[in-house]
């Protein structure tokens, strides 16, 4: 039986920042539904529409979510796997068609949002409020200098 937890943060600021980095991703992602299906489509599939440029767009716009990433100080080995979720994204969406099709699917700032989670998560940042859920010790993640 699953239990129901709302995902809660040890710091505002941090809280704030994972916010943000929802609501690009969910621009990028996740905007609306296509008519008659169950698929869900963002800026990147429709910017990508436009050859070349979109792509680099929406590349653009990605990169924010790995920014916001490295000021938490998620590990380089995190940050790589980013860099290569947004550089498949961009590579297979320039090919006319198929990446389209691809950016789609693939949904590279969700994958990159779920990453960036994991990394708070296992620093100890996210607390999970319900039903047998426990409480996680507060750590600071934030580089300094």
């Amino acid at each position: 039986m699953k239990t129901n937890s709302v995902e809660r943060y040890s710091d505002p600021d941090i809280e704030a920042t994972v916010l943000r980095v929802e609501a690009v991703s969910r621009l990028m992602d996740d905007l609306f539904v296509i008519p008659g299906t169950r698929v869900r489509v963002g800026l990147d599939a429709v910017i990508g529409l436009v050859p070349v440029v979109g792509d680099l767009i929406s590349q653009v716009v990605s990169s924010y979510i790995i920014w916001e990433a490295r000021q938490l100080g998620v590990s380089r080995f995190t940050m790589w796997r980013m860099i290569g979720n947004t550089a498949i994204d961009t590579v297979v969406g320039i090919v006319p068609f198929a990446g389209d099709a691809f950016d789609v699917a693939f949904r590279a700032n969700r994958k990159n949002l779920a990453l960036l989670k994991g990394h708070l998560e296992k620093h100890g940042h996210i607390r999970r409020d319900g039903k047998g859920a426990g409480l996680v010790v507060d750590v600071k993640a934030r580089r300094v200098g």
